[in-house]
């Protein structure tokens, strides 16, 4: 009985108490689950409820096994009382609902059955990694570029587990913007002999400066020196963003360099179609000529004297918006770049000499802008992909390893935004683009070992990983209707499974009108942890449910999944006309309802918002759980956060009561301070992408507990435009009409925000933030 007892105690209380009629088949063994009973209380007292409540199941198992033990005619144990529930106002539940229903199973892969695993566990994080490079020759180290401005090294081998710096230039680095910062590295061919290195990065200044400067080793290749830094070509930049940065040296031995279209968005200064620029093109200069650099004989426009109508001579292709990366295939010395598209499309170009790749006349192969859509002369994508796939591509490498026999000659590239892999695969009748892979990863750059092998490189997380085959073959991870998935009761679609957990948030996103409900499921036997942030960290196999309505009528319901693998991912379900079930939407769609276009998004327009930096879940955070809320399935009114610790949700205790920890205000209610509703309202509709780490190409941080003053959009010039407002600001304070970030929220336009996934404008939010902003007397 006291072996029992302290196995029992000592048992997970989700598996426990879920299960009260059956003899459980783990009671009397110890799970790698296990949380303590002795966990105290609001008032700091021990917890014995629990322990009174699993007594009361020991006496009922022991009951069972004496019936089945066949124990002649002795009488049966009576039933123990029903377990009391925790008090009103303590927790809305009684207990964690089993949930055996509603669980992310496997995700689909590619047919070539390609798997992503990460390597060289053993070493730190990196800090906004862009480069991932081997020397020539030397496939015994690895270089790291940092956005700051540090190149780190560390051995090839699984036991490595430092990274030494190979040099650090951080002080002239500016790498504010996302798009600014050590942006290249280039290896010179002879680099074991001459210890040469080239860098690219960008140097603080107004306007911001891009440069492209040697670096000399003095201790045989080991480390670079500093001082050593001959400025090889500069270029200022009109805008902060589009500043490409990628250099490499080609099979010719010329060194290439590619840059941006300047910056802004649609090209203002039109630098895509001008050639007498350096802006929006591919330029490829001899660094063993004469200093600082010579002109290869074959270059287009090699007979100019300099920049000017006969075009500069250092151009060796246009027409480009932001070649962020590229290389040349170490099979066949083709260059392939990925072009980072505007609004709607990115792309992947083959590059010929002298080729004109059409920016901004045509953004991939469709028109940017109809008046003006002369196409003579214009060279076609080899690929490319609308942004319900993504939204920044990365260019990678033509796989020539052995470890993958299927993607042999393929061009491997990626998504920023939406962590798809995918690859142009001969299908017979050419190259064909073909899905490889969706991660969770913030794809920076592709990095290609001796051997042809491809790796990853992690923006947000840091890390490096590696294309595999898959272990497994591919499986189909959600149905195609909701009443199939496990989410659902099974006798009406439109309410949940019994083993979800309804919430709501402080300030929900906008989402053109619509009424939301929400869930959240996670798998039997597992937890929630909470990180330094406030932010829910969800178990693999976990999966968030909403539903969105527009008056009486169910139109959509979402499901977001951590899946096995850890792999976030979204999948958007249509409701029937009846509302008897509803059906997975592959791709994204519109379909109007009324006088409104309502949009469902794909799997990878939910990455955009859900993104890494904000911890994926978004709503599902301290400060916007911490409110009361009514539980349907008892009727009791209780603080959220205390309801889900109550029934061990979390696998510790909260750090605090209710009162005492983080809480968003609502930003509609006018009883609370306005200051606080308006930086709730940013928090919930911006600050996902808008905060360290995010995608957005700003370092702009909207974060509630950000100042304002630290927000770098407090009377800050717009780094992307001013949108024809005279001396404008992000933010001017007292000043709407000035304010870029109104702007941008009254604009469906490729410069509205948000940016995807609404049709209408938020004007009770226009309202408020013009409200707030005018009461502002300056940014302290």
């Amino acid at each position: 009985l006291r072996l029992a007892l302290r196995r029992i105690c000592g048992h997970g209380r989700a598996d426990f108490i879920a299960k009260p009629a059956a003899i459980h088949a783990s009671l009397f063994s110890d799970g790698g689950t296990a949380r303590t009973v002795s966990r105290t209380n609001r008032k700091g007292t021990v917890d014995n409820r629990l322990m009174n409540r699993r007594i009361g199941w020991l006496a009922l198992t022991l009951a069972a096994l004496a019936a089945c033990g066949g124990g002649g005619g002795s009488s049966p144990e009576p039933a123990p009382p029903e377990p009391e529930p925790p008090p009103p106002g303590v927790s809305g539940l009684d207990a964690r609902p089993a949930n055996r229903t509603c669980v992310a199973l496997d995700r689909a892969g590619s047919t070539l059955a390609i798997a992503i695993e990460p390597v060289l566990t053993s070493l730190p994080a990196f800090e906004e990694p862009v480069a991932l490079r081997q020397a020539p020759g030397d496939d015994a180290r690895w270089f790291v570029l940092e956005r700051s401005g540090r190149v780190r090294v560390f051995a090839n081998n699984e036991a490595a587990s430092s990274t030494p710096v190979f040099i650090d230039i951080t002080s002239r680095v500016d790498s504010g913007p996302q798009e600014a910062g050590l942006l290249g590295i280039a290896f010179h061919p002879e680099f074991s002999t001459n210890g040469q290195v080239f860098l690219s990065y960008t140097r603080p200044g107004a306007p911001l400066v891009s440069f492209v400067s040697r670096f000399t080793s003095f201790d045989g290749g080991q480390t670079l020196d500093p001082a050593s830094e001959e400025v090889i070509l500069t270029l200022e930049q009109p805008f902060p963003n589009h500043n490409g940065g990628n250099i490499d040296f080609g099979p010719d031995g010329f060194l290439y360099i590619g840059f941006g279209d300047g910056g802004s968005g649609g090209d203002p200064l039109g630098n895509g179609q001008d050639t007498s620029n350096w802006f929006g093109a591919l330029l490829r200069i001899d660094v063993d000529g004469a200093a600082p650099y010579a002109i290869p004989a074959d270059n287009p426009f090699a007979a100019s004297a300099g920049c000017g109508a006969g075009g500069c001579p250092e151009i060796y292709a246009w027409g480009f918006r932001n070649p962020w990366r590229w290389s040349f295939d170490s099979g066949t010395g083709e260059l392939w770049l990925g072009d980072v598209g505007q609004a709607q499309w990115e792309e992947v170009d083959r590059i010929e000499l002298g080729g004109n790749y059409g920016w901004n006349v045509r953004e991939g192969a469709h028109c940017f802008n109809a008046s003006t859509c002369d196409t003579t002369g214009l060279i076609d994508p080899v690929a490319e992909y609308p942004h319900a796939g993504g939204v920044s591509i990365t260019g990678g490498y033509v796989y020539r390893g052995p470890d993958i026999p299927a993607l042999a000659g393929s061009f491997i590239y990626g998504d920023f935004g939406s962590g798809t892999i995918w690859g142009l695969v001969d299908d017979g009748n050419g190259l064909a683009p073909r899905e490889l892979a969706k991660t969770n990863l913030g794809i920076s750059a592709f990095g290609q070992d001796a051997a042809g092998e491809i790796y990853v490189v992690d923006f947000f997380g840091g890390g490096i990983h590696r294309l595999v085959p898959a272990a497994t073959p591919p499986v189909e991870p959600v149905a195609d209707q909701l009443s199939a998935t496990g989410c659902v009761a099974a006798v009406d679609a439109s309410q949940p499974a019994a083993g979800l957990i309804p919430y709501v948030i402080r300030a929900p996103f906008h989402s053109d009108g619509a009424d939301k409900q929400r869930w959240l499921a996670i798998p039997d036997g597992t937890t929630i942890a909470i990180d330094g942030e406030g932010d829910f960290v969800f178990p693999a196999g976990s999966v968030l449910m909403k539903h969105f309505s527009l008056g009486e009528r169910l139109i959509e319901t979402r499901l977001f999944m951590r899946h096995p693998d850890g792999v976030w991912a979204g999948y958007s379900y249509e409701w029937a006309d009846d509302m008897s079930d509803a059906t997975l939407v592959d791709g994204g769609k519109t379909r109007v309802f009324g006088n409104q276009t309502w949009i469902y998004p794909s799997g990878a327009q939910c990455l955009e918002c859900h993104t890494a930096a904000a911890g994926f879940s978004l709503g599902l955070e301290v400060a916007q759980l911490n409110q009361d809320f009514t539980y349907p399935s008892t009727g009791r009114t209780a603080n959220q956060l205390a309801t889900l610790d109550a029934v061990a949700l979390f696998d510790s205790p909260l750090a605090g009561e209710p009162d005492d920890l983080p809480q968003l205000a609502d930003p509609f209610d006018a009883s609370m301070p306005l200051d606080d509703r308006a930086r709730a309202y940013l928090h919930t509709n911006c600050a996902q992408c808008h905060r360290p780490g995010g995608p957005a190409p700003t370092a702009l941080d909207l974060r509630h507990d950000t100042s304002l003053r630290d927000s770098n959009g407090c009377d800050a010039v717009p780094a992307n435009g001013d949108l024809g407002i005279a001396d404008a600001r992000i933010i001017a304070p007292g000043a709407p009409e000035r304010s870029v970030l109104l702007e941008r929220m009254r604009r469906r336009d490729a410069a509205g925000m948000p940016p995807l996934a609404t049709n209408l404008v938020d004007e009770p939010g226009i309202a408020l933030l013009d409200e707030w902003i005018a009461m502002l007397e300056g940014c302290g």
